[in-house]
């Protein structure tokens, strides 16, 4: 089969997403596809391809220039600090398990019950973990009584760090950073942003929401070249050890084995040959979007959210998963059950007959998944509910139709 630009009435040129004519891809939140700017990119730049901070000839000397200015792109997108450190990683898992690795001893983590395994799995010790809330609004309130109740009666204060994603990858719905961060703040707490599934959709800037650190996945904002990066405050992270030893990482090492002197800034955790094509695209991707309407292609995705939810709706079997209630705000994933039929089986039909690809399981978040599934049944009063979910997720290049051919197909199941 041969790669052409999908369909799109809502973006044109640079974010115009490459497709396979004759498939449906409705599976954005596992990895989005790829955006034209990020594959000009690449393509303009192979034929320079060469080591970066390696050599004096023109060749690395272009590759370093790109690297550095993808790193300065990538940081302006996202609204970096003079003194944030803006360190390319491959991915938002990675991204975070850096900056549990750079947490100063005695750190406590407090996240919440809804996080995707990456903002759960990697913190030292195992983070506090508070109980899901019914709405946003509970979500602030429960923090704030949380953080309060680690400052109270404490001797001293050790480092505390707030994780939270800022929307979920089960249900699409946004969490209220900005209000989190405020607590956070009031508690001399720093905060951490997991916003994989947020950037995609909208604009995410770290000073203007006031949070520490930003981790971000390249492969979900249209640049899948296995590029992601962490952004945020220099300090913890220059003192703690390398992510990885090696190349790249040290500004000294001697004979003796003690005598090493490692790097400060990004280069301190980027050891070894750096992701230059992954940086150079998901740079692009970042300019592309800088220069797009985001508010007509805000309205544009939630037009067609809002036509994928009422469709589910009016299917008798359907039940869609939610944490905060069916009217919170939200980004275009959507995860639904079947009553009496296997989400698996549902989603190998679906691929099989109608070429229509979407996820299913319980999408690397298993206790917030099991938990909606269990509140689903009590909610709808139907017993016979899988044990795991589908998830159906739009982005650039999603259209009506293909919406639209997803719920015929879940129409006509037999």
């Amino acid at each position: 089969m041969t790669c052409a630009l999908a369909p799109s009435p809502t973006v044109a040129g640079p974010l115009n997403v490459l497709g396979v004519p004759d498939q449906i891809n409705l599976d954005y939140a596992a990895s989005a596809p790829c955006a034209q700017a990020a594959a000009d990119a690449v393509t303009a730049l192979l034929p320079w391809y060469a080591s970066v901070h390696r050599g004096a000839g023109a060749l690395s000397q272009h590759c370093t220039l790109a690297y550095e200015r993808a790193r300065q792109t990538v940081g302006d997108f996202f609204g970096a600090r003079p003194d944030d450190h803006v360190i390319f990683t491959r991915n938002t898992t990675d991204a975070l398990n850096l900056l549990a690795r750079a947490l100063p001893a005695g750190t406590t983590v407090v996240t919440f019950g809804g996080e995707h395994h990456a903002n759960l799995l990697p913190w030292p010790r195992g983070p506090v973990r508070l109980p899901m809330p019914e709405h946003p609004a509970g979500a602030v309130r429960a923090l704030d009584a949380a953080l309060g109740e680690l400052r109270r009666g404490a001797d001293r204060e050790p480092p505390v760090l707030v994780t939270v994603t800022g929307a979920s990858n089960v249900t699409g719905e946004r969490w209220p950073l900005a209000e989190l961060a405020q607590v956070a703040r009031r508690h001399r707490a720093r905060i951490a942003v997991d916003a994989a599934q947020l950037a995609p959709h909208a604009p995410v800037d770290i000073r203007a929401l006031d949070v520490d650190y930003l981790a971000v996945s390249g492969h979900k904002l249209y640049a899948p070249f296995g590029a992601g990066v962490l952004i945020g405050r220099g300090d913890w992270l220059d003192a703690a050890p390398p992510y990885l030893a090696g190349g790249g990482a040290t500004s000294h090492v001697g004979v003796a084995t003690h005598d090493i002197r490692w790097a400060a800034g990004p280069g301190r955790h980027e050891a070894g040959t750096p992701n230059l094509l992954g940086a150079v695209a998901l740079a692009a991707v970042c300019d592309a979007l800088a220069s797009a309407d985001r508010a007509a292609l805000h309205d544009a995705e939630q037009r067609l959210l809002d036509r994928l939810r009422e469709g589910l709706a009016e299917l008798p079997d359907a039940v869609e998963l939610h944490a905060f209630g069916p009217a919170a705000p939200r980004v275009g994933i959507v995860s639904f059950v079947l009553a009496g039929r296997d989400s698996a089986e549902v989603a190998a039909h679906l691929a099989r007959r109608h070429r229509i690809g979407v996820r299913d399981g319980l999408f690397c978040a298993h206790p917030f998944a099991r938990r909606l599934l269990t509140e689903a049944s009590a909610r709808s009063g139907r017993r016979d509910l899988p044990a795991t979910a589908l998830r159906a997720s739009i982005g650039l290049g999603s259209t009506r139709e293909q919406v639209d051919h997803l719920l015929a197909a879940l129409a006509a199941l037999d």
